[in-house]
């Protein structure tokens, strides 16, 4: 596993920190971008999204290797004891790191307050552990000198740290953020950069609204010619209604009564008959009517292109193919998700486990730091049943089988159900074949015995040599490079459309039917193995092995790996070849 380069900050409330010109608890701007969180539905469903996300990581105490790599700590190394303890444990963590997912998406900037258990009696922490709380920018403020946090409804103030003299078990406040590449003290987040866009956006809302509103009122003004007598209401006599007061009743009658008639039939008006030679229809739309709705969809847009994740994703993916989705999941959890769970391990590790690496006098402990792991992340959606044609082959146990079936351990079959489940023998059929050995022995003696002492021209597949480890190098080649020449195919096929090429060339071509949903008969319709085994022959001849044995056995094992989605593995490869040694050329 190797590290990333982090563009994060974190840091310890402190006195230095509390005094310093250039700190800020407060911008303006955060507290817009959560007010458009809660107007704005796509806001709210990019934060949710990322949130979801960086919930479904899993954190672990890693080591840095000189080679840049992060090994996880042992479980009883310290750096893993206090890892795990942190947020109270798995379950605290995910909460954590959902708050976070949510803070960095919208305000870019997020607070963890860490106070002992003992003080606070939290029934969600152990005794002898920490209550950790998650703060958003609009709950914790510089007041006096002081920070205040807003914790459960109640201000708590979190009193200040000595840098010099950090004591582990004291109340610890720390600030997380993203940020600005412009001053490294100030957060940045993808909805700072929309605000104006946003907002427009809620004033093209208000406007699609109020044409909505306008359409309740009625639809439209019916000019009839003279003659044609004023609707009036009943009691009224044959007194004519006031214009502008009967407008008005229709409009609230159709508002507050939508599927009213009111809502639909358009208001009568008599008018002199030198006017109009006939009935005529007005409405009250408008050219804006149209272009607001494009307007309103184009700042949508604008705003999904500006976020850390595929604007499809925000837009919707009903364009959008089985792998063309995981694509852009994937893509998703390396440019949106990633980076923010790098930001809060970053703050974890500088701000709350070295710190306590180093009370406990741990000698590496600048070595040591908070790391994610996003692998439940990235499970396929294909991945059952891909465990089950490996179990057919016999490459994954019946445990794995049932644990990427999402069946438990507890569903397995007891050893009576094992044993009731077995073929049972056919007497009848025994009885025959004890009848046909018998007659196969009086045969025999009748027969000549070869007694040649010659090694015969085929031998039993348990009786045939191993085969060497340069027929197994040159197989291994011819393989991997068939699934090449398959992958570069697949580029040009409808199987990979054209809007992800560009994404699928990314992919290693012997891996690319790994990622694309590759039928059975694609394969010889697309002609994807069409001149992959020219050179078997000349193997074959080098090894002493049938040409065309070697070529079926690596053709019928490519096509079977191209069908099932599944990667190629060296150590099938004695497997696919053994039934071709001992067979002479």
């Amino acid at each position: 596993m190797t590290t990333k380069a982090l563009t994060a900050a974190a840091s310890r409330y402190v006195n230095r920190k509390v005094k310093g010109k250039g700190a800020t608890l407060d911008q303006g701007w955060q507290n817009r971008a959560w007010e458009l969180y809660h107007l704005v539905p796509e806001v709210r469903f990019s934060a949710t999204y990322m949130a979801n996300g960086m919930s479904g990581a899993t954190l672990y105490a890693g080591r840095r290797a000189d080679d840049g790599t992060i090994e996880p700590a042992p479980n009883n190394h310290r750096a893993s004891e206090i890892v795990q303890q942190i947020a109270g444990g798995p379950d605290g963590q995910s909460k954590m790191l959902t708050a976070f997912g949510k803070h960095l998406t919208v305000a870019g900037e997020g607070w963890i307050v860490i106070r002992p258990n003992a003080d606070v009696l939290s029934p969600d922490a152990p005794e002898d552990g920490h209550d950790w709380k998650v703060l958003s920018t609009r709950e914790v403020r510089a007041q006096q000198g002081k920070l205040v946090a807003e914790i459960e409804g109640e201000d708590v103030e979190v009193p200040a740290g000595d840098e010099e003299t950090l004591d582990p078990d004291a109340p610890v406040a720390l600030r997380v953020w993203e940020p600005d590449p412009e001053r490294h003290i100030e957060a940045d987040s993808p909805v700072r950069a929309s605000i104006d866009l946003l907002e427009e956006l809620l004033l093209l809302n208000g406007a699609v609204k109020a044409i909505a509103r306008s359409r309740l009122t009625g639809r439209g003004i019916l000019l009839v010619p003279k003659g044609v007598r004023f609707p009036t209401r009943p009691g009224q006599a044959n007194a004519e209604d006031d214009l502008i007061e009967l407008l008005m009743t229709i409009a609230e009658t159709a508002i507050r009564e939508p599927e009213s008639a009111a809502a639909t039939v358009p208001i009568v008006l008599e008018v002199p008959a030198e006017t109009i030679s006939d009935f005529k229809l007005l409405t009250f739309e408008s050219n804006f009517d149209e272009l607001a709705l494009r307007l309103r969809e184009e700042a949508i847009k604008r705003f999904a292109t500006g976020l850390e994740m595929p604007a499809e994703l925000l837009l919707g993916m009903s364009d959008t193919n089985h792998w063309g989705a995981w694509l852009l999941t994937s893509e998703a959890i390396r440019m949106g998700i990633e980076p923010k769970l790098a930001t809060v391990c970053h703050a974890l590790t500088q701000q709350w486990l070295r710190p306590l690496l180093q009370a406990d006098h741990v000698d590496d402990w600048h070595r040591w730091l908070v790391w994610y792991d996003t692998a439940a992340l990235r499970v396929r959606t294909n991945r059952s049943e891909t465990a089950l044609q490996a179990y057919d082959r016999g490459v994954i146990s019946a445990e794995a089988l049932r644990r990427e079936t999402g069946f438990e351990e507890s569903d397995k079959p007891t050893p009576e159900e094992e044993e009731a489940r077995k073929p049972k023998p056919d007497p009848d059929a025994e009885e025959g074949q004890d009848d046909e050995d018998n007659e196969e022995q009086e045969t025999d003696t009748d027969l000549p015995v070869d007694e040649t002492a010659d090694e015969p021209d085929t031998l039993p597949a348990s009786a045939r040599p191993a085969p060497g480890d340069g027929l197994l190098a040159a197989a291994d080649g011819l393989i991997w490079a068939a699934l090449s020449t398959a992958g570069d195919k697949l580029l040009r096929t409808p199987v990979c459309p054209r809007p992800e090429r560009a994404k699928a060339r990314e992919i290693q071509a012997a891996a690319l039917h790994t990622a694309l949903k590759v039928e059975p008969g694609q394969v010889e319709q697309y002609r994807l193995l069409d001149g992959a085994w020219v050179r078997v022959p000349e193997i074959a001849a080098r090894y002493r092995l049938d040409a065309d044995c070697l070529t079926a056995a690596l053709d019928g094992y490519t096509r079977e790996l191209i069908a099932a989605g599944i990667e190629h593995s060296y150590d099938v490869v004695p497997a696919v070849v053994t039934s071709c040694v001992g067979l002479a050329a």
